[in-house]
């Protein structure tokens, strides 16, 4: 049977725009797998900074059975050893720590066989654009080691604390709401999962717009004294002290 030349042309015209289309495709399935790979993570927190402080903590005392309190700079604002007088406090908040630093310095702290650890971290990692799937996992480390290293250890999880976009000057800390949000998702996730306390501090630091409450920090994200005394005071009532 013969084929005309306008069914022949057809065919091949049918034939092209199907590679045409394959071709396309393959080119931006490879594109979006090179992009992926070319994401960078960026895990770096051990600067000056930190080693200091972990020269300090290297040099005092560390007694068995305390109360840990665990972060960034947030948590080494807090003055816990007067806010929680009578209690065996060790503040190991270091200023600009991420996730990647806490799990680094994480074995000396498990050690110590503390009775409570109450661990907020994960600010500075939004803020340097990484994914929260990542951060989660770097969460899921930190629990799993405290569970494995100390299980008689008491480990609260709280909640990534709201920042004030209209005080904040740092742009690159700006409109995080979202992530902040997705992140303390999957937090509760791991919390319910590992079946550990969940603390959510929003409920006394969130103005009820997902900000900082104007009057509880100085620059958009740091607390000042009162909020601190806020803090202690919540999770008083929570019995987590």
């Amino acid at each position: 049977m013969k084929v005309s030349l306008n069914t022949q042309y057809s065919l091949l015209n049918t034939i092209f725009q199907m590679k045409k289309f394959f071709l396309i495709y393959l080119s931006c399935f490879f594109v979006t797998i090179a992009s992926a790979q070319s994401v960078k993570i960026d895990s770096s927190y051990n600067n000056s900074y930190y080693q200091q402080r972990m020269e300090l903590f290297a040099n005092l005392p560390s007694p068995k059975k305390s109360i840990v309190f665990l972060g960034n700079s947030i948590t080494e604002r807090g003055m816990w050893n007067e806010l929680i007088p009578g209690k065996v406090i060790m503040n190991r908040g270091i200023g600009g720590d991420n996730t990647f630093g806490v799990l680094a310095r994480l074995d000396p702290i498990v050690k110590t066989k503390p009775q409570k650890v109450f661990l907020l971290i994960g600010i500075n990692d939004l803020g340097r654009g990484l994914p929260v799937e990542v951060i989660a996992a770097n969460y899921k480390k930190i629990i799993q080691k405290v569970i494995t290293g100390s299980p008689k250890t008491t480990l609260y999880i709280q909640s990534v604390l709201p920042m004030n976009d209209d005080i904040l000057k740092a742009a690159y800390l700006k409109n995080k709401m979202a992530l902040i949000v997705q992140l303390n998702q999957e937090i509760i996730k791991l919390a319910a999962a590992y079946k550990l306390t969940y603390i959510n501090l929003h409920e006394i630091f969130d103005n009820g717009k997902g900000q900082l409450k104007a009057e509880l920090t100085i620059d958009g994200i740091h607390l000042n004294p009162a909020a601190y005394v806020l803090w202690v005071d919540y999770l008083e009532k929570k019995k987590c002290l």
